[in-house]
């Protein structure tokens, strides 16, 4: 039995704290899991920025709210939920990912939670486990499933390696080169062609 495990920002939708940085004019949030490997690293210096620049969870929602899926991910992610069980594992929080999930068809998610405080500051942000991508991976395979799993960044390697088939999509030149035993692909029809071969 076969569940396909899809990394959500970067593959099927764009990465919501690129379109904040652009939106705020901090360029520093631009940084993702793409550059930093350490996400408890990388969440915390963007809640010291939110933090620093007064910025509230409803300024970040209101960005969201804008976002679309990337150009064909809907379409994709319809085929293949025809064809096979899918689920998202994604590093975001359930506060911003509702509106996205909306757009791609309320497709099954797995993420994480944000601590808010009473004025509406984001304070923390809690993960649901450790290498939680990795080891939600695993669970799923405890319970019968061979994984078929993609992403584009360093937090999607533990489950992309765990997995019976795994694939890089839209991921960066840095990462395609040092994991090259992973088939990398830029265009959707190219790896829903590769999971159908590895169903």
């Amino acid at each position: 039995m076969n569940i396909v495990c899809l990394d959500m920002e970067g593959v099927l939708v764009p990465e919501i704290w690129i379109a904040f940085a652009e939106e705020s004019g901090i360029p520093e949030l631009r940084r993702t899991t793409r550059d930093e490997p350490d996400y408890d690293k990388l969440m915390n210096f963007r809640l010291g920025i939110l933090k620093e620049k007064g910025y509230r969870l409803s300024d970040v929602q209101d960005v969201i709210s804008k976002i679309d899926p990337l150009e064909g991910a809907k379409e994709f992610l319809d085929e293949l939920r025809d064809i096979t069980q899918v689920v998202i594992l994604s590093d975001t929080f359930e506060q911003f990912a509702k509106p996205l999930i909306d757009k791609l068809g309320r497709p099954s998610i797995f993420c994480n939670s944000l601590v808010i405080g009473e004025d509406g500051t984001i304070e923390d942000f809690r993960m649901r486990c450790d290498k939680s991508k990795y080891t939600t991976v695993r669970a799923l395979q405890s319970c019968g499933f061979d994984t078929i799993a993609c992403g584009d960044s360093h937090n999607d390697l533990g489950m992309i390696e765990a997995s019976k088939a795994g694939f890089l999509f839209r991921s960066t030149d840095k990462i395609k080169a040092e994991y090259p035993q992973y088939q990398a692909f830029e265009e959707f029809d190219d790896l829903l062609a590769a999971i159908k071969a590895a169903l």
